[in-house]
């Protein structure tokens, strides 16, 4: 699991989610990650199905019914009491029972094949789960890091608003004494303006990407909020492991990658299943049966006795003619042997500009973040300066609003870049298999 970033302890006043928590929760409780388990049951119930073919079936069956037959004319005699009594039975009652059982013996291994078949569907089934939990985790990641970019950045443009309502008060006093022109000090009120909108915006951001966490974890907690860690500049800037190595990794990890694999075995037991289509099947049969009738003299008992009848056989069945349906299948089945082999190379493919991305961007981000890291300093350093010199009035409005700015792109583009490059690394270690 994705876990890299630190873990620290939760709040018992309100609880604020940790990466591992939120990633916990969205495991057990997505319902995406559910459809794809219930899937995976479902593959089960198939492989039960197919290995309880192997074994011979057996069923019970009874037949009861009732004759009538208007214009019988003899009956059965009674003598009673020196008396002949004569009755006739146009009404009758047949019953039947019986056993069956029916055993496929051999039909080209197709239900031994089937198993086979089965099995890996299930395991496939198993592997589309891991890939989805696997998405919800990179998701989950991104989000985290990304709310984790905004807390700071909200930081940063309340610093930036904190100054721009101090540099707009001093503004209002250098206009009362003469030393400010107007317009001037409405450029520090659009300023502080312009700040303002930007923190409600950076807020409102926020609040999306929880709203976004929050469906992923499938909770609707209006005070749902996530612990902020320590992300130290060291963490972005670790050293970033080579493109093969991740691959090679990721080759051996990865689930949608095993699945494919699977696809190809999968695509080899359906070849085989459909050459079995032209060759003979063995069956047994077997039954055992008895029957009534209510005519009869003999009672229900001996009925049931003397009736009874039992058989055993066997079936032979060979297919000569079948309207091309073997050789279709056949053929089917190569085609599928190839795409099944496109689709591993597709998958191989997709996965390595995956990791190339992340790679590629780690790089950047790393770089950019070396780069921020100086220019901030600097840029604090200047806009330092400007605050100074515009207090004693050496500086015009104009350049100590470029300072600002400035000074505010570059908290801002080394956050972004310092979080990105955190994310990329978590990232590329997810894929080697290390979280």
């Amino acid at each position: 699991m994705m876990m890299g970033l630190l873990v620290v302890t939760v709040s018992h006043a309100q609880q604020k989610w940790t990466l591992r928590q939120c990633i916990e929760h969205a495991l057990q409780n997505n319902i995406s990650l559910q459809k794809t388990r219930l899937a995976k049951r479902s593959a089960t119930e198939d492989l039960r199905q197919s290995q309880a073919a192997l074994l011979p079936s057996l069923s019970a069956s009874t037949n009861q019914s009732v004759g009538y037959r208007p214009w019988t004319n003899s009956g059965v005699a009674m003598v009673a009491n020196g008396t002949v009594s004569t009755s006739v039975n146009k009404t009758y009652y047949n019953g039947s029972y019986g056993l069956n059982a029916q055993w496929t013996v051999w039909n080209g291994n197709r239900n031994r094949n089937q198993v086979k078949l089965n099995r890996l569907a299930e395991q496939q089934a198993e592997l589309d789960s891991a890939y989805t939990a696997n998405s919800i985790q990179e998701q989950i990641a991104q989000l985290y890091v990304q709310i984790l970019y905004l807390n700071e950045a909200i930081g940063v443009n309340i610093q930036s608003l904190e100054a721009s309502k101090m540099n707009e008060e001093r503004g209002q006093q250098m206009v009362e004494i003469g030393k400010m022109s107007k317009a001037d000090l409405a450029q520090l009120t659009a300023q502080r303006a312009t700040d303002e909108y930007n923190l409600v915006n950076a807020r409102s951001n926020l609040a999306n990407y929880k709203l976004q966490l929050k469906q992923l974890l499938e909770i609707t907690d209006a005070d749902f909020d996530i612990e902020i860690p320590e992300a130290s500049d060291e963490e972005a800037l670790a050293e970033i492991p080579s493109l093969p190595s991740i691959y090679e990794a990721a080759l051996n990890t990865r689930p949608e990658i095993e699945n494919s694999r699977l696809s190809i075995r999968s695509s080899d037991i359906q070849l085989n299943i459909a050459r079995a289509q032209g060759l003979p099947t063995i069956s047994m049969t077997g039954g055992i049966g008895t029957s009534t009738n209510s005519l009869s003299n003999n009672g229900w008992g001996n009925q049931m006795k003397t009736n009874l009848d039992a058989s055993i056989g066997a079936s032979l069945s060979i297919p000569i003619l079948d309207n091309r349906q073997t050789r279709t299948a056949i053929n089917k089945a190569k085609l599928q042997q190839e795409q099944a082999l496109l689709d591993l190379q597709d998958q191989q493919k997709k996965l390595y500009s995956t990791i190339e991305g992340y790679w590629l961007d780690a790089q950047t981000n790393q770089q950019k973040f070396r780069a921020a890291l100086l220019n901030v300093d600097s840029e604090q350093q200047s806009y330092a300066l400007l605050s100074e010199q515009f207090q004693l009035g050496l500086k015009n409005i104009v350049e100590l609003m470029n300072g600002k700015t400035n000074l505010l792109n570059a908290q801002q583009n080394m956050l972004q870049s310092k979080y990105m490059t955190i994310l990329d690394l978590q990232l590329l270690k997810f894929y080697q298999g290390e979280i």
